[in-house]
């Protein structure tokens, strides 16, 4: 099935979040493919907020690969960004599987970079920006 979430604004990002949520079900692995500056980030920081992380504790881990965060619960939520990754091994080296096996959630930024370490049922989301500004997510399950 394919699924479409339009963010017009930024305003918008906290609807659209929810809506994504409610979407995926319990798919607990999430590849972001964009272009730079598309809204991985934003994004992500906007589901990790709607989980119940506080917006304070959220940043891009593109020197540290991963970010933990807990949402409602206590509950952890795994932030990768594979951007600077040159090799696969360097994803291994901080334990990729562990965090993926872990059923708990992973959200992952520039994934290409690992594109054969990611498991099949991995969820994947395109965030293509529109010509009005706008971004549209999509994805297929």
């Amino acid at each position: 099935m394919k699924h479409e979430i339009t963010i017009q604004q930024l305003e918008d990002l906290p609807r659209a979040a929810k809506a994504f949520l409610q979407a995926i079900g319990n798919h607990s692995l999430v590849a972001f493919y964009a272009p730079m500056g598309a809204g991985k980030t934003t994004f992500t920081t906007a589901v990790c907020k709607e989980l119940g992380v506080e917006e304070d504790a959220i940043s891009s881990p593109t020197f540290a690969i991963v970010n933990e965060y807990r949402g409602r619960g206590g509950r952890p939520i795994f932030h990768f960004d594979f951007y600077r990754i040159e090799k696969e091994a360097e994803a291994l080296d901080i334990g990729l599987y562990d965090y993926l096996d872990s059923g708990e959630l992973c959200l992952m930024e520039w994934p290409e970079n690992i594109e054969a370490l990611l498991p099949e049922e991995t969820l994947k989301v395109s965030i293509r920006v529109q010509a009005d500004g706008s971004r549209l997510l999509s994805w297929e399950d």
